[in-house]
């Protein structure tokens, strides 16, 4: 998903993250290389995530679950002691920061001995540090990011490719969720199980939502899908009600729902449905939020909650192989019982990095070699399932979640989907 929404080094201490000054993005080291035991060598690595703003409650359980995954292997990794910088790239309650997150991907392009980076949460902010980062050959792996811009040609990605973010020819970037175009053939897997025969496709006029729409154009007729129209909605009064006439004409029993959530595209919502009472509401990520299902939150009134389902690209922790285990150890650890299912992402994306290194033996200070075994990884065995990476760095994992409305109003995972084919 296109997310468009000061930064401290974490210490050992198992208590929530707080902030720290600097104009840096992160403190100092001492801190944390201090604390770690043992001798050997040491391998740097980072992580970059807007610990403010609308995406902290995520990406505060995200970085938590990087914690415990340091924690577990006892800041090491093989031969290497691991020395830990989480860096913020936000600047303030807005969110993510460009500026900022340029900043820490300078900061870790500059280390010669940083190895392994986690990051960005926000689909924008790594088409900003994507490039700096392969400058400097530094193995980038991202935990939330599913833009198909970033790593492929697909619909709904930029016109201008992918080299820019590769500019040595090289790719250097990764990520561990499954990307758009698997989550448009779970939306669309979703709408056919649930009886749809006439389908209208409404997006909003931001990238993330034209982009999507676009992807779903592309692959509704795998699916047997019979799309009775493709609007981009305009959320004026005069656009509504423009937009109302159009779906009493087409007749659809199901709209697709193309955006983010926002006070526009909760005026859709409540148009549609003024216009189609019974019509069944299907949205991505974008949309799969309280921001859009409670009317607490600014969301949509609640004789629309039982109509809408949603996709997102997390599934709740108990429906992950290794959901439970990881569920303990961080109630053990953190005294949480139900966080974020970001947090395991979070763990994983750490998992990952220090099993790699540890790999190589006494390469594992390389970022070349890093990189190629990251690269040249398959069948790994790990808390979210069994993946590896193909040859744009997107994950082999094929499954995103199915919510619908709790009766509290926001998002309540249902089950899992894996869509039989992706095009």
């Amino acid at each position: 998903m296109r997310k468009v929404l000061a930064g401290c080094i974490l210490t050992l201490s198992m208590a929530a993250l707080s902030g720290c000054g600097g104009s840096s993005g992160a403190t100092s080291a001492g801190a944390a290389s201090a604390s770690v035991a043992g001798g050997g060598k040491v391998v740097d690595v980072y992580s970059s995530l807007p610990m403010r703003g609308p995406s902290a409650a995520q990406t505060l359980a995200l970085a938590n679950g990087i914690r415990l995954a340091l924690t577990q292997a006892g800041y090491r990794a093989g031969r290497f002691r691991v020395q830990y910088t989480a860096l913020d790239d936000s600047t303030g309650p807005a969110g993510w920061d460009a500026s900022q997150t340029a900043a820490d991907a300078r900061k870790a392009a500059a280390d010669p001995r940083a190895v392994y980076y986690i990051g960005e949460f926000d689909d924008d902010a790594s088409e900003v540090s994507m490039p700096i980062l392969n400058q400097a050959g530094i193995p980038q792996v991202s935990p939330a990011n599913t833009y198909v811009g970033l790593t492929t040609t697909d619909p709904g990605g930029s016109s201008a490719g992918t080299d820019a973010f590769a500019p040595t020819g090289t790719r250097t970037y990764l990520r561990i969720v499954p990307i758009d175009s698997v989550q448009t053939a779970a939306l669309l897997t979703v709408t056919k199980q649930a009886g749809c025969t006439r389908v209208a496709l409404a997006s909003d006029q931001e990238p993330y939502g034209t982009g999507l729409a676009k992807l779903i154009e592309s692959e509704k007729r795998a699916y047997g899908v019979d799309m009775v129209s493709d609007t981009q909605v305009d959320p004026s009064a005069r656009g509504l009600r423009a937009y109302s006439a159009t779906l009493r004409a087409v007749r659809p029993d199901c709209v697709l729902l193309s955006g983010v959530a926002s006070s526009a595209t909760v005026n859709v919502t409540q148009a549609v449905h003024a216009a189609l009472p019974t019509a069944r509401l299907f949205a991505p990520e974008g949309m799969c939020t309280s921001d859009w299902t409670n009317l607490r939150d600014g969301g949509v009134s609640s004789d629309v909650d039982p109509l809408i389902e949603c996709t997102a690209v997390t599934l709740s922790l108990s429906a992950y192989p290794g959901g439970k285990a990881f569920s303990a150890a961080y109630r053990a650890t953190y005294g949480v019982t139900n966080p974020s299912p970001y947090a395991i992402l979070g763990y994983e994306a750490m998992k990952l990095g220090l099993s790699t290194i540890a790999g190589l033996g006494a390469d594992g200070d390389s970022k070349s070699a890093v990189l190629s075994a990251l690269f040249s990884t398959t069948n790994r065995r790990s808390v979210l399932g069994t993946y590896g990476f193909d040859k744009n760095g997107d994950t082999t994992l094929r499954s995103y979640g199915l919510y619908r409305v709790g009766p509290n109003g926001d998002p309540v995972f249902v089950k899992t989907i894996t869509p039989a084919r992706v095009l």
